[in-house]
């Protein structure tokens, strides 16, 4: 969001902050090898915002937010069930001083059901929402079993769900000048995304399984070792089918009728896979993404993450930059992939140092005096 140009106020804990600051190492290091108090996992989630300590369970603190809630539009929590009431910083309290508010609350379970007070983390709910089901190596296979994915992908796509919520009650908002509450939970999120396998089983009754790097309905779907390293292939109808066959000199196997039709080919993925398998690893995993690109199939090398960084072709879009960070350091960033014809991305601020914009926010905000400030920060409340 402060990509897209709004001013985002992060209320953090006073002397602690945000929970993830401390998720490291690796820390933000300057430039003379010294680190700073700012892990990575803190960095690629900050970017742009404010950060204002502010003790939320003392009076004081309740009331100071209070009042930067009278001039806000978004208001965003994720505590868990039934704090933000007992703070005073509910949705019925809140609307009441600004009936135009927009109000997101972000848990695990959401506000109602029976998990609804119940702790929520990503793993968790990767776990109990079936993905981890659906991801790894299929039974009675080396490796074979449930496996989360490798960035915190519930988590991340509940703050996609939340985003476009969010937008979407303000644009209500034009027409009918109220706010509204948002409840997005990270179970519902990732019960939602799960797409063609949830799908799956509602339409055909069958029960999902884990595939590793196949496709449960596409074949061929998946990775294959080349000589030297392996690579994606992913063909997507009957006519890549036979384009792929003529590139790697299988020109019998299209009209093989256990391979005709992509219904053929899942139905005989083993026999497939063994010949495809056979013939990418008789050459080398360049050689054969060119011969496949030539020819329209799609098509990819499975790169580390380091290599995907450093992708021309990641490059030339500008995916990675650097922000001046307020400690001296610089802080690698990865980009907002939305590229906008007439807008732009405007990224303002490196991600924040704990408290770094307090006395300006309470300032310039709700106008409070340099003794008022140093009054709240001796008794704890900043």
């Amino acid at each position: 969001m402060s990509d897209l140009g709004a001013d985002v106020m992060k209320v953090e804990r006073p002397g602690t902050g945000d929970d993830t600051r401390a998720w490291g190492p690796p820390f933000l290091t300057r430039e003379d090898g010294t680190t700073t108090e700012e892990s990575a996992y803190f960095l690629c989630a900050n970017r742009g915002k404010r950060s204002i300590t502010l003790d939320v369970s003392s009076k004081v603190g309740q009331d100071l937010l209070h009042e930067l809630v009278k001039d806000c539009d978004v208001f965003v929590e994720n505590y868990k069930f039934g704090d933000m009431q007992r703070y005073g910083l509910d949705f019925k309290t809140l609307s009441e001083i600004n009936p135009r508010l927009v109000y997101c609350s972000i848990t695990g379970f959401g506000q109602t059901g029976p998990y609804r007070k119940r702790a929520g983390y990503d793993f968790v709910v990767q776990a109990m929402g079936g993905l981890m089901s659906i991801t790894g190596e299929r039974d009675g296979v080396p490796g074979g079993g449930p496996q989360k994915c490798g960035v915190p992908i519930s988590d991340l796509m509940t703050g996609m769900y939340a985003s476009v919520a969010i937008v979407s009650a303000l644009f209500e908002r034009v027409g009918s000048g109220r706010g509204q509450y948002i409840d997005m939970s990270l179970l519902d999120t990732q019960v939602a995304w799960l797409a063609n396998q949830a799908s799956n089983y509602l339409v055909g009754g069958s029960h999902p399984r884990r595939w590793g790097n196949a496709h449960p309905n596409l074949a061929p779907y998946q990775s294959f070792p080349a000589s030297d390293g392996s690579l994606i292939v992913a063909v997507g109808n009957d006519r890549q089918f036979r384009a792929m066959c003529e590139a790697l000199g299988l020109i019998n196997l299209p009209d093989d009728d256990r391979y005709r039709r992509n219904a053929d080919r899942l139905k005989n993925r083993e026999s497939l896979v063994e010949v495809l398998s056979a013939r990418f690893e008789e050459e080398e995993r360049d050689t054969w993404l060119k011969l496949l690109e030539s020819v329209g199939v799609p098509c990819g090398p499975i790169q580390s993450i380091p290599e995907a960084l450093e992708d021309p072709h990641i490059r030339a879009r500008e995916m990675v930059f650097s922000l001046p960070h307020s400690s001296g350091a610089s802080a690698p960033q990865v980009a907002n992939p939305i590229k906008f014809s007439r807008s732009s991305i405007d990224y303002l601020r490196a991600p924040p140092a704990l408290g770094e914009h307090t006395e300006t926010i309470l300032k310039n905000e709700l106008g409070k005096s340099v003794e008022q400030i140093e009054a709240m920060r001796r008794d704890g409340t900043i």
